[in-house]
């Protein structure tokens, strides 16, 4: 049984350095889902190649599975090696589907055929905004957040100047995000489209998904989410929020690897209202008649474009039953211990050396990372790279914990954060090194 993780703030773990590690101790010990832990390449379950030391960066790219590793090799081996263009016909063609209907029950709280893989999530985001501003045509405005990730604002400022249209920015804290009264403010009668980051990946805010879908529904504007940093760590109930689409990448709680295709969901009652604008073959009504013109296909597949990335999802398939199996409320309840924890350390540890937190306190508001702030975090991370603990840095000055809750233990957050305060006291006595 998973325990209820509250007893980071406050605890035992306060009272001195001993203490907080024989609470990471106690708190793995206890950990319902640290079995997982051991299904993961490079974790300590190869103690003599445990690689890296702390591997703190599961919300940029996550660990792979050893399962994925047999699992794409017998595919090299069996299913390509032997079926070949036979494959096609056997099972890779409905595979982008089938993967979007697991993923939707695993994580997204979606109902099936509302989800599909593939492209990036460049292209997707593209597809899906031009879409909607499409559907949309007798309207003027885009609304955005100036924190968004660069490519959703890239994306949209190329649409606008496609098709003439207006963006309204809502002026995002950097160390907070989108609030519901902020949408309300901005939101009206001209607004085509609304696009946020469900968790920022900056602060890692966590945004109210609900509310703000609803205040743009009052407006009959149509609402992209984008999940790339809450899939996987946060639960996210789709179709209770009435959400009209979303996109998302698969590399990082999703451990699809590096480039993993993205996955798009769209709102069942949107399927013949929406027009994408990458007519490919994959989305055509009868794929292999290749016929003069192009007949979207029905459903959900209309909305596919090229030719399946089959080996790149083979990955994510692995870590989508795996969350499935663990289930995301308990996936979600170790996300917030151990950010609570990370909170715990970097608060004693930390800030007397001038170190803030810049990402949400309220567990509720924050997402599965948690970003701290100090004028040297840019040479903090190299020199932590250098000595094989993995963080990662967002200018200007935020140095990123990324706590993946099925690979990363209590006292891996432990050793990360130590060595994060040993390398930047080491820095500011003229120094710099990690304490061995």
């Amino acid at each position: 049984m998973t325990p209820s993780f509250t007893s980071a703030p406050g605890s035992t773990a306060s009272t001195g350095h001993g203490a907080h590690l024989a609470f990471a101790r106690r708190m793995d010990r206890i950990d319902g889902l640290a079995h997982y832990r051991a299904r993961f390449l490079g974790t300590d379950a190869d103690s003599e190649t445990a690689n890296p030391r702390s591997y703190l960066d599961g919300n940029s790219l996550g660990r792979p599975l050893r399962a994925s590793a047999e699992h794409i090799a017998d595919f090299l081996q069996q299913d390509w090696g032997t079926r070949l263009i036979r494959g096609w016909d056997e099972q890779w063609m409905e595979l982008p589907l089938q993967i979007g209907d697991d993923l939707g029950r695993a994580c997204l709280g979606a109902a099936p055929g509302q989800v599909f893989v593939g492209d990036s999530t460049t292209v997707l985001l593209y597809k899906l905004a031009r879409a909607a501003v499409d559907s949309r045509s007798h309207r003027t405005e885009i609304v955005l957040d100036s924190d968004n990730f660069p490519t959703d604002r890239y994306i949209l400022e190329g649409i606008a100047r496609e098709r003439g249209l207006t963006l309204r920015w809502i002026n995002s804290n950097t160390e907070g995000g989108v609030t519901a009264e902020q949408v309300r403010h901005v939101v009206g009668p001209q607004t085509s489209l609304v696009l946020l980051s469900h968790v920022a990946y900056r602060s890692g805010y966590l945004a109210d998904m609900k509310t703000i879908t609803a205040i743009a529904h009052e407006h009959d504007a149509l609402v992209l989410w984008d999940l790339s940093h809450s899939v996987g760590s946060v639960p996210i109930e789709l179709d209770n929020c009435d959400v009209d689409l979303a996109v998302g990448c698969s590399y990082k709680y999703l451990s699809g690897g590096p480039g993993a295709p993205a996955f798009g969901y769209v709102k069942s009652d949107l399927h013949d209202v929406l027009t994408q604008p990458i007519q490919g073959w994959m989305g055509a009504q009868a794929i292999f008649e290749m016929g003069p013109g192009y007949l979207p296909a029905t459903g959900i597949r209309r909305f596919m474009s090229g030719t399946p990335a089959v080996v790149g999802m083979l990955a994510m398939q692995d870590t989508i039953a795996m969350l499935d199996e663990a289930t995301i409320g308990s996936v979600r309840a170790k996300s917030v211990a151990l950010t609570e924890f990370a909170i715990t350390l970097v608060d004693e540890w930390l800030a007397p050396m001038g170190v803030t937190v810049a990402s949400p306190r309220e567990q509720t508001h924050r997402g599965g990372h948690v970003t701290i702030n100090h004028p040297l975090m840019r040479q903090v991370t190299k020199i932590l790279w250098d000595n094989d603990v993995i963080p990662d840095f967002r200018a200007p000055n935020g140095l990123r914990l990324g706590l993946a809750p099925l690979s990363t233990s209590f006292v891996e957050t432990y050793d990360g954060v130590a060595a994060v305060r040993d390398v930047l006291r080491g820095i500011l006595l003229g120094q710099s090194g990690v304490t061995q």
